[in-house]
């Protein structure tokens, strides 16, 4: 089986806070390291309710300080959000602090709503500059040279592994280009996943980072005692799904009683939505995860599975990347 790793949220849950979301990511990061899960990484999000990792530099270095030996990274930092001098000099201090540990994914969304991007006061056009703030960004993390007049410190010179996030083959391009690691998104947006890994794939050019392609994907995975009580568990997705589409994002709510409850919840025409969005999700026993993920494996061929779950229990959550790990293996 190729190597696991754990996308985390940082779920707000009814009924919680983000100060619960924080011990609950730490307590996760912590199991993840012990089962052999290789990276776990965090997503920047902006005005989102239910997700507690806006501030993802700092959340990663929460969970870097509190486990010892898995790779913590982000998944991603939106770059356009920020300056690359600025990135690099938050990454380059959680490399110092956490010598070879630290991963930096980036991507060109904005992370949040339209409002919130220009609260965020993110020029309308600094997605068109994606591929030139990546470059900048990369140049920080090498040796500087002696006419070097802008540097990264702490960064010059720490090399982070840094790979590009995506979801469309605009990014498959890009890390193809620029030779480095290529993460999909399948775990929310699949649509263009069989046309982007062949692009990456076809497209590639070694670099100093990387001599080979190398695709990690996102499966959305809830792994239960039986099949009907890992459906029943996704339902929480699915819930927040419709209600961010319906423009009232909120907190992770509770599951529903059962997985054929859902039909009552949304319209048609909504759970048609979210089937497209999450079809790369797999909800059940051990025994479907397993027959599942090895299928999904087969026909994309990663490199590596980043798997999430955004449980509304904690325990059950823990529980669902340990039978994972089990059934995975």
């Amino acid at each position: 089986m190729v190597p696991l790793s754990v996308l985390d949220l940082a779920p707000i849950v009814d009924g919680g806070d983000a100060a619960q979301a924080f011990r609950r990511s730490l307590d996760l990061a912590r199991h993840a390291e012990r089962w052999g899960y290789r990276r776990y990484w965090l997503a920047e999000h902006h005005g989102m309710p239910g997700i507690a990792s806006a501030a993802t530099a700092v959340v990663i270095g929460h969970v870097a300080a509190g486990t010892s030996t898995i790779r913590v990274g982000a998944g991603g930092i939106m770059l356009p959000n920020h300056a690359p001098l600025v990135i690099a000099e938050q990454f380059g201090t959680l490399a110092s602090l956490f010598p070879g540990r630290i991963d930096l994914g980036l991507g060109r969304a904005p992370g949040s709503d339209q409002l919130t991007t220009r609260a965020l006061r993110r020029n309308p056009l600094a997605a068109d500059s994606f591929p030139d703030d990546v470059v900048e960004l990369m140049g920080y993390f090498r040796p500087p040279h002696p006419r070097q007049l802008v540097r990264a410190v702490p960064g010059a010179g720490l090399d982070v592994p840094i790979w590009i996030l995506g979801s469309s083959l605009f990014g498959a391009q890009l890390a193809a280009e620029l030779g480095l690691p290529y993460a999909f998104a399948s775990h929310f947006a699949p649509a263009a996943l069989s046309e982007a890994l062949e692009l990456y794939r076809s497209r590639f050019k070694p670099s100093a980072q990387l001599e080979r392609p190398y695709v990690m994907l996102g499966v959305n995975l809830f792994a239960a005692e039986t099949d009907d009580e890992g459906r029943r568990l996704f339902t929480s997705l699915q819930q927040a799904f419709v209600n961010l589409r319906r423009g009232r994002p909120g907190l992770v709510p509770p599951p529903l009683a059962s997985a054929a409850a859902f039909e009552s919840f949304a319209s048609p025409e909504e759970r048609a939505g979210v089937d497209r969005a999450l079809a790369v999700a797999v909800a059940g026993s051990p025994a479907t995860v397993r027959e599942r993920v090895h299928a999904f494996v087969a026909k994309h061929r990663p490199d590596e599975l980043m798997l999430t779950a955004n449980l509304y229990d904690h325990s059950l959550r823990v529980r669902s990347f340990e039978r994972a790990i089990e059934a995975l293996a």
